[in-house]
């Protein structure tokens, strides 16, 4: 008898794997609740425009179509960028700070052969109207107790700066498509390729394309910082410095030494400003979450207000604390 296969990146999640899923989901938003981030829901649909408008080319949606009107709609690729949204329209006049929380599916595009999910479960909150460094922190505090209370005491936070590199390619001359290609093997963490943009696209010397691959390669504790700051340059100068400064701050939170520093940290979403996060456990291979600020983000949407977030993928999670009970721990 033969069966109708599963489009490629989507799966059937049975009973077992179901109520773990929702024993990680209710720990985390009973968690959320408890420290004053309120649920919320938007539409798994919405207009493609919000998307391109928030995120500009990098937000641009995956599954796109046609409604009665004509109007493009999209499955949301995002839920940061419906909830700066619904903040700006709901909240416009309002003064914050707005505390909210999420629990959805997202859909990705995928990569064939790397058995990558097109549809993901995100969850995650929103912190609005808070300014750095101090929103910041409570954005860290909030995921290393996320962390915990599922049992991931493994886990890294990797902290970066998402001007880091932008600024420093725009030090050196490099604008348009050699700016944007080498950005996004940034992203990709794709060192070999990196070098060859910058040599081969950018044009970039010897020394140049050295700065670049060794400022991506350096990550570790607050020492770092001042191996950054050998390499000179003012944007890296300013990186540096904010992040001591986010640093010093969430040594005082009492959560900096779940935080290494990573220069080579760049997010693949457009809207991101300043501190950026992902994390890692060793027993995923790919980050199990991120996330970062985005200061400019709901001035696109009317309403101009400092913003930050993390969101984590419940998959990723399930995987990581079942590897986890593996090794006895809780």
């Amino acid at each position: 008898m033969s069966t109708q296969p599963l489009p490629t990146g989507t799966r059937d999640v049975l009973a077992e794997e179901m109520r773990e899923l929702r024993a990680i989901e209710t720990s985390l938003l009973a968690l959320f609740g408890a420290r004053g981030y309120e649920e919320v829901a938007t539409p798994t649909i919405e207009y493609q425009d919000a998307f391109a408008r928030g995120a500009g080319p990098e937000g641009t949606a995956t599954y796109r179509f046609l409604d009665e009107s004509g109007s493009v709609l999209a499955l949301r690729n995002d839920m940061t960028v419906p909830i700066a949204r619904l903040v700006a329209r709901r909240f416009a006049g309002a003064p914050g700070p707005f505390r909210l929380a999420y629990s959805g599916s997202v859909y990705r595009r995928v990569r064939p052969q790397r058995g990558q999910l097109r549809e993901m479960r995100q969850i995650g909150v929103e912190l609005i109207g808070a300014e750095a460094p101090a929103g910041t922190a409570e954005l860290v505090e909030l995921l290393v107790a996320s962390l915990d209370a599922i049992g991931l005491q493994r886990a890294v936070i990797g902290l970066g700066d998402a001007d880091l590199f932008p600024s420093l390619l725009g030090e050196l001359g490099v604008n348009g498509p050699a700016a944007d290609r080498i950005l996004e093997r940034l992203a990709d963490h794709d060192l070999v390729a990196i070098e060859d943009e910058a040599g081969d696209l950018a044009e970039l010397g010897e020394a140049e394309r050295a700065t670049i691959v060794a400022l991506s390669n350096l990550r570790g504790g607050p020492e770092v910082l001042d191996r950054a700051r050998a390499l000179g340059g003012p944007a890296i100068e300013r990186a540096s410095a904010t992040l001591a400064e986010t640093l010093e701050t969430l040594a005082a939170a009492g959560v900096a030494d779940r935080v290494q520093v990573d220069f080579g940290l760049l997010r693949d979403l457009g809207y991101y400003t300043g501190a950026i996060l992902e994390v890692y456990d060793p027993a995923v291979g790919e980050a199990i979450g991120g996330g970062g600020r985005y200061d400019d983000l709901l001035g696109r949407f009317g309403s101009p207000r400092p913003a930050a977030g993390f969101a984590l993928y419940l998959e990723r999670l399930h995987v990581a604390q079942a590897a986890e009970q593996e090794l006895g721990r809780p």
